[in-house]
């Protein structure tokens, strides 16, 4: 008798909990601020997944305030708002095939040059900047005041910067995923911190604030912010903060694998609350039914690449990425969908796809420079 009470118990007590996880799921895609810019938007084929993430480097929130200075003081990041602007600094397309094969993630270098419409060739990362001003200015005209002058100008710069990358990479977009600065810092503090490796010492100090050791390490809070963002001091420059960013996700991803966060109800409230005040998505995204997916590409299955650059120029006198378009998409056809395994080529890599480093072609694949580290999972980067 004992045992079947026993038994109850925890039937009841698993029933309990499974309701309260699928309840505050279905509350979490209520809760996270939604953008209608990918409403009527093409789909990808044979029900495929295409989520872009934008990490936007704006000292203000999503309302269009000003981030406390505190808190500006501890990310290292200035105290004026005008830093940064919009630029979206962080660009990482994922493809999740419909038969739940391998997703594979891209990064789009902020420099690589790029006809933006309306605007001529300019950095891919300006698109949101150039359309959000200039929305705004109309909205100013029009005596729109904030928080809805924000979000109106914001939307017209996601939409720009959507268009801009599926239009580059030929694809369609399916779901975004927005974070602001502030974001990677609350991230890294709601769960705890994220493993990460270099293959050096860091000391950027002046720029970014990271100083941190070589090897395998936690980081949190500001420490996260400053390795995503370092590029001053490293030998490919942006490029090599594109692997840092991918680095990061893998960490957060490889945390939630080990220590079980989709079952951990207060973690989850804590993401929830950054999710609430430093992400937008798309109104489309049903949060819910993309669970299964999430925890499968928290299970390792997700590999990340670079966009290729043919090499750098000045232009407007700035320093650019110049990118060969057929080339690109080419790249990104080939890793959405490969040929079958039976004539499959090559998957891309640095010998493979891609042009020789003496014609000025660089592709960083597949992220590790070093391997993973006391078989931790956690690849070194520069």
């Amino acid at each position: 008798m004992r045992g079947r009470k026993t038994i109850a118990i925890i039937s009841v007590a698993m029933t309990f909990l499974s309701l309260s996880f699928y309840l505050f799921a279905k509350g979490a895609g209520s809760a996270i601020p939604r953008s209608s810019v990918l409403n009527g938007a093409k789909k990808s084929p044979h029900g495929d997944t295409n989520i872009l993430l934008l990490g936007l480097d704006s000292r203000r929130d999503n309302n269009g305030n000003n981030l406390p200075r505190k808190l500006l003081d501890i990310m290292h990041v200035g105290s004026s708002s005008s830093i940064g602007g919009y630029n979206t600094n962080t660009m990482i397309l994922i493809h999740i095939p419909a038969d739940g094969s391998h997703a594979v993630a891209i990064s789009i270098p902020r420099d690589d040059y790029v006809n933006v419409t309306g605007y001529g060739p300019q950095k891919i990362k300006e698109a949101y900047g150039l359309a959000k001003y200039s929305s705004e200015l109309k909205l100013i005209k029009a005596g729109v005041q904030n928080p809805d002058r924000e979000k109106q100008s914001r939307d017209v710069g996601r939409a720009l910067t959507i268009a801009t990358v599926g239009t580059l990479l030929n694809v369609p977009i399916d779901h975004f995923a927005e974070v602001n600065l502030v974001g990677f810092y609350d991230l890294a503090n709601a769960i705890g911190g994220v493993q990460v490796c270099l293959n050096h010492a860091v000391n950027d100090a002046q720029y970014s604030g990271a100083i941190l050791p070589a090897g395998l390490q936690t980081i949190t809070g500001a420490q996260a912010l400053a390795f995503v963002r370092q590029r001053h001091g490293l030998p490919n420059g942006d490029l090599d903060r594109t692997h840092r960013q991918q680095a990061f996700i893998t960490g957060v991803i490889t945390k939630f694998r080990t220590q079980g966060l989709f079952g951990d109800l207060g973690k989850l409230k804590s993401l929830l609350g950054v999710a609430q005040k430093d992400v937008v998505i798309d109104t489309g995204w049903d949060v819910l039914g993309f669970l299964p997916q999430a925890k499968a590409l928290t299970g390792g299955h997700i590999t990340f690449h670079t966009l290729p650059i043919e090499g750098y120029a000045m232009r407007n006198s700035q320093s650019v990425n110049l990118i060969d378009i057929p080339t690109v998409q080419k790249f990104t056809h080939d890793l959405f969908y490969p040929a079958p395994k039976s004539t499959a080529s090559p998957s891309p890599s640095p010998s493979s796809s891609t042009k020789s480093a003496t014609a000025k072609h660089f592709n960083y694949a597949h992220l590790a420079n070093g391997g993973a580290v006391n078989g931790a999972g956690i690849p070194c980067v520069n």
